[in-house]
């Protein structure tokens, strides 16, 4: 190879290595964050900086409402109300607090104080009837009567303890329940008789008493049950049932073929 091949083979690759360069500047060049961004701490690429959002390869200012602040969000309209305000079409208005209200911890809605309830857009007083006190629920009255005394429409009256019962903490009904062995009936407290070969049962919505096994109830009495043959007391005792593969026929057991 002579020397002039040999110098138009260099000058070949340096214009090559130059063209390289100049490619990889221009490059560098379009990576560069535009104005009002910022490289991301992680990962790759930019971000704009807080008060602007992306708008395909630009960073536009982003237009904050009075009494509102830029979030740095990348998605919705990236600006909240301050504490006090709540967005209203695009605008942050204060909130209203009424009269007997304050100003909740999320600061863009209001409650009342204690004794007084949400009624539209205002607090109105709750009206607390004698031997009653405030129960701090936002539901029903407001108020419960205190002990020994039942809500009857807006007025709290003392509650009239019959023989052998008990005052309930209950806010309804009677205010009053009977004691073990007793069962209510006409606003009294009756005695459970309990019959012979039988035992005592606490249930409001029975006889309150329950036939021991192999017995049954009848009336006012427990029966002692006649088990015929091929048969066997049931699961709770008070009856029978035949003992397979029989089927029953009357008061019988018979084996069918």
């Amino acid at each position: 190879m002579n020397t002039a091949t040999g110098f138009s083979i260099f000058i070949s690759a340096f214009l090559m290595m130059l063209s390289a360069a100049q490619s990889a500047g221009a490059t560098d060049i379009t990576l560069q964050p535009p104005v009002n961004s910022h490289l991301k701490s992680y990962g790759q690429g930019w971000e704009c900086n807080t008060g602007y959002k992306q708008v395909e390869a630009r960073c536009l200012e982003i237009e904050i409402p009075t009494n509102g602040y830029a979030t740095n969000s990348t998605y919705g309209r990236g600006w909240e109300c301050t504490h006090g305000y709540v967005e209203t079409d695009g605008i942050c208005l204060k909130v209203q607090v009424p009269q007997h209200g304050y100003l909740d911890d999320s600061g863009n809605g209001w409650k009342c104080h204690r004794g007084f309830r949400k009624i539209d857009e205002q607090c109105e007083q709750i009206i607390v009837p004698v031997n009653a006190y405030l129960d701090g629920t936002s539901y029903g009255p407001g108020w419960k009567c205190d002990r020994t005394y039942r809500q009857v429409g807006d007025e709290c009256i003392p509650v009239e303890l019959p023989p052998n019962a008990y005052l309930t903490n209950k806010s309804y009904g009677s205010g009053w329940k009977c004691e073990r062995g007793y069962r209510e009936l006409k606003g009294a407290c009756e005695l459970i008789e309990v019959p012979e070969n039988a035992y005592f049962v606490d249930s409001t919505y029975s006889s309150g008493w329950k036939c021991e096994r192999g017995y049954q109830a009848r009336i006012n009495e427990c029966v002692e049950l006649l088990i015929p043959e091929n048969a066997h007391l049931d699961y709770a005792g008070n009856d029978w049932v035949c003992n397979k593969p029989n089927r029953q026929r009357g008061n019988e057991c018979i084996l069918e073929n």
